[in-house]
């Protein structure tokens, strides 16, 4: 009954992300670098330089710095845009990397022009904002140029004053005359209610999209709460989603408490680091270490991962309106080790704007192992496998307990170091749990410490669960995909135990292999559950630990693999 309702819920969920991604439409296939969406308002841009690659001979914004050394800031690409967003107001002071706005570039409906990622612009140097030209739900015409030297201008944005430096320094100021009716006029130009009406005639997705987003986030709190699905994760990020998409209020953005949160531990990825020593302070890795060969599941668990990557691609070809580059395809993947903080550790850094999605799909799997698991583990094993009792573990020494975190730390060092930090920071709190003499440390890794940054953690993630990155077609790609990946890392952990069955003579039981995703404890337990269904007896709890935990080291190498690979190609 209880999988009934769970399953009831789940697709209800799904339900409300299709009505709110089906009345998209297809805009094609993004083709500009992936550094293109984030573009710096410095000088750089101007008509001096030449055209980015994959421009097609077009810029999207010129600076053209006026006589009285003012910078106004137009918008030149030939397409239509909308304003997502605008976080500067006139007499700020914005200094170097300081968001200024988003704009979502409309593609060309003739296709003769690339279609355009979001574009998020920043400030290349420090600047007086002396006039704000756009408003969130604008929507500008793009610039045709010129014919014979007539024509309109292209729409203005910013006009900007360079400041080498500044004070502070003001002086006293006069209050307006008091009026009722614009105070009463204000108040109501101030709630959400007007914004919501307001930008929502200008852009579904500015105002009915936030409702929707909303819903997700009471949806994710309900499952968190109700339903102990991943609860650790799914309330803090539920309950940031509720808070990014409240209108005016600006929690998101770079002055914004969600905002901030993001920019300090996810954008630097210090977050799921910390949350990886936790991890590591609370895992045992004797049963590893008793039977290493077991480590040869947590790698066949990954297969999921390169699996989904190469299905987004095919998606991305095949399925309009589903636009996936290699790194998001690669951040897409990760979510088949159903592992939290790499996928968020990877997304971070190849796909931010899917971080969202990502993240969410990741957790969700992870909490419905109980449920997805078992039918994929009968369907690829017989009654009289699942029935093969293993021979007791062997006991482990705290020597080698202490001396496996140290070597495979090097190991990583030597062989892959774009693994290192996820790897270092795992080993590193194993390593303080084992030792015995740093017991403080290692308490206030697996809990306080751990705590901290999961709450941080989840409402950072729940931040980039804003409609216009949320509702799209792509989100239901990446739960596809996200799905795909874990079913197929799965499947591939049981055939490798299948193999490793016949080779021993029948004395590992197949079932283990299913533990190779790092869904840590919990695939273990399934594992170990699946077996006494048929063998009441039969405990596989600590042989399926093995694999688990290996499949924790599997997915952070992978994460590894793929920056490595990703980066040698760009």
């Amino acid at each position: 009954m209880m999988i009934s309702h769970t399953r009831r819920t789940l697709a209800l969920l799904l339900a409300a992300l299709f009505v709110g991604v089906c009345g998209l439409h297809a805009e094609g296939k993004v083709t500009v670098p992936a550094n293109e969406g984030e573009l710096s308002g410095s000088i750089g841009v101007t008509d001096d330089d030449p055209p980015a690659k994959g421009d097609a001979q077009f810029r999207v914004f010129d600076l053209d710095q006026q006589n009285d050394d003012v910078v106004e800031l137009r918008y030149v690409w030939p397409t239509d845009a909308v304003v997502y967003q605008v976080t500067v107001a006139e007499g700020d002071i914005v200094r170097p990397g300081r968001p200024l706005f988003t704009l979502k570039i409309k593609a060309d409906p003739e296709g003769k022009l690339p279609n355009r990622s979001k574009a998020h612009y920043k400030a290349g140097l420090t600047y007086r904002v002396e006039k704000v030209a756009i408003a969130t739900g604008d929507k500008l015409h793009g610039y045709k140029g010129k014919a014979n030297g007539v024509g309109p201008e292209p729409p203005l944005l910013l006009k900007l004053r360079p400041m080498p430096m500044y004070h502070d320094s003001t002086t006293p100021g006069t209050s307006p005359p008091l009026k009722l009716s614009v105070l009463l006029s204000n108040l109501w130009h101030s709630t959400g209610i007007y914004e919501l009406i307001d930008l929502g005639s200008k852009e579904w997705t500015l105002g009915f999209g936030r409702l929707i987003m909303m819903a997700v986030g009471l949806a994710l709190i309900y499952l968190a709460i109700f339903r102990g699905f991943e609860p650790l994760l799914l309330l803090p990020i539920g309950f940031g989603a509720i808070m990014t998409n409240i209108p005016l209020a600006m929690l998101s953005g770079p002055d914004g408490i969600l905002g901030m949160i993001y920019n300090t531990g996810v954008a630097t990825g210090v977050f799921p680091l910390f949350i990886f020593m936790g991890v590591g302070a609370m895992t045992d890795f004797g049963p590893l270490i008793a039977n290493p060969i077991t480590a040869l599941l947590g790698a066949a668990a990954q297969l999921g991962i390169f699996f989904a990557l190469i299905g987004a691609l095919v998606l991305t070809k095949y399925v309009p309106g589903i636009n996936f580059s290699l790194p998001d395809a690669a951040s897409i993947g990760i979510i088949g080790g159903a592992d939290g903080p790499t996928a968020i550790f990877l997304a971070s850094r190849l796909s931010p704007n899917l971080l969202g999605a990502i993240a969410v799909a990741a957790y969700s799997y992870m909490a419905l192992v109980p449920i997805i698991q078992p039918p994929i583990m009968r369907l690829l094993t017989t009654k009289k496998q699942r029935m093969i009792r293993m021979s007791q573990l062997r006991h482990v020494s705290k020597l080698e307990k202490v001396s496996f975190p140290v070597m495979i730390t090097l190991l990583c060092a030597f062989l892959l170091p774009d693994a290192a930090p996820l790897i270092a920071m795992l080993m590193f709190g194993n390593l303080m749990k084992e030792c015995g003499v740093v017991n403080r440390l290692s308490d206030t890794a697996q809990n306080s410490l751990i705590n901290i940054v999961t709450i941080c953690l989840g409402l950072a993630v729940g931040s980039k669960l804003s409609a216009d990155k949320f509702l799209n077609a792509q989100t239901l790609g990446i739960l596809a995909m996200g799905l795909v990946a874990f079913c197929v890392g799965t499947a591939g952990g049981l055939l490798l135990g299948q193999v490793m069955r016949k080779l021993s003579g029948d004395k590992i039981n197949p079932l283990i292999g299913a533990a190779g995703v790092s869904a840590v404890p919990m695939a273990a337990r399934v594992v170990n559950k699946v077996g006494m269904e048929d063998d009441p007896h039969n405990f596989l709890l600590m042989h399926a630990m093995g694999p688990n935990v290996s499949g924790v080291i599997g997915s952070a190498v992978a994460a590894g693999v793929l920056l490595n690979a990703l980066r040698m190609l760009s």
